[in-house]
């Protein structure tokens, strides 16, 4: 599948019709493919320029703008691959304000944004290149402001520091637990979280209740991260956990007191629950059993072959030496 290069068509409030007239005339002239090559060639910068395979260029339909745009743009789709092969999208957009937007530059963000996230429904799993590029003819001229979208923000310098590079990562599966237990009041759901799938819960019982200790957590935090150990952590015995909590971090007692009788409730609950179940198993099994034990009384009485039988019933050979017998 080709990655899509788009034109989109920029619009702001103005009369319908000279909307609609600056709209038409510059999809009569887009709409040419030659035309439309020429106009990239001519605009795109020569660092992009040079990286675009004019020759693969074709028209394509389609949209995908968000319905908060939609009403402001009008596109034609364009497709072109590469020198290096790869597909890529090209962005024009017109301007049909007559004075200047000083977020234009985060608009033709959010419409790459929207173009790489169409690109990623399609079954793709990388992002295509998308390259904004803004066409203005209002009356102030020339354009005053900046089409570097970083320059939208407050303050460029700390924007740039953010979004031109990695993410910050925090990656506790590798991290060493003595540098978990230093980040102070965070260190406790960074612990339990680290080991809740690997570790019983039982061997870290000491470091919870020795964080515990040093920073105290309010008692919603405390009730909410012992239902979550108890729920879905490995936790060998899950008494003796809570009783190593209770001695060691004695403010929380009571809150474990309280949960402990409320894990045992559930505990009873979902033992009756599963006793009932394995009843009604029980019960249809045999109810099978007795079904079997009758046909094949009934296949022995009309003188039918005992191998039949056992394929019929699916009992064993003990089972019906102990019905022939009786």
């Amino acid at each position: 599948m080709e990655y899509r290069n788009l034109n989109k068509l920029y619009t702001t409030p103005m009369t319908k019709s000279s909307l609609s007239q600056h709209d038409a005339l510059f999809k009569k002239f887009l709409g040419d493919i030659a035309v439309a090559r020429d106009f990239l060639e001519v605009h795109l910068p020569p660092h992009l320029r040079e990286r675009c395979d004019f020759s693969t260029m074709a028209m394509e339909s389609g949209s995908f703008i968000e319905d908060d745009l939609r009403g402001q743009c009008s596109d034609m789709l364009y497709s072109m691959k590469t020198t290096t092969g790869h597909d890529g999208y090209v962005y024009c957009l017109i301007e049909y304000q007559s004075r200047p937007e000083k977020l234009m530059a985060f608009r033709l963000l959010r419409y790459a944004v929207a173009a790489m996230q169409r690109h990623l429904e399609q079954g793709n799993d990388a992002l295509p290149v998308v390259i904004p590029l803004l066409f203005y003819h209002g009356t102030t001229s020339p354009y005053p402001y900046s089409t570097q979208w970083l320059d939208c923000f407050t303050d460029p310098e700390l924007a740039e520091l953010v979004y031109r590079q990695a993410f910050p990562l925090v990656d506790i599966t590798a991290m060493l637990d003595d540098e978990i237990l230093s980040h102070r009041r965070v260190a406790l759901l960074e612990l339990v979280q680290k080991h809740i799938r690997t570790r019983d819960m039982l061997e870290i019982a000491a470091d919870i209740a020795r964080l515990l200790n040093l920073w105290a957590i309010p008692k919603e935090q405390f009730r909410s991260l012992m239902y979550y150990i108890a729920e879905r952590g490995n936790t060998s015995d899950e008494s003796e956990f809570l009783q190593h909590i209770a001695a060691k971090a004695t403010d929380y007692r009571e809150d474990i007191m309280t949960i402990a009788e409320q894990l045992e409730a559930k505990g009873i609950q979902l033992g009756r629950q599963e006793g009932i179940q394995l009843g009604e198993q029980k019960g249809r099994q045999e109810g099978e059993k007795l079904a079997s034990l009758k046909i094949a009384r009934q296949l022995l009485a009309n003188g039918a072959e005992r191998n039949l039988i056992k394929i019929a019933t699916g009992l064993s050979d003990h089972e019906l030496n102990d019905l022939v017998s009786q």
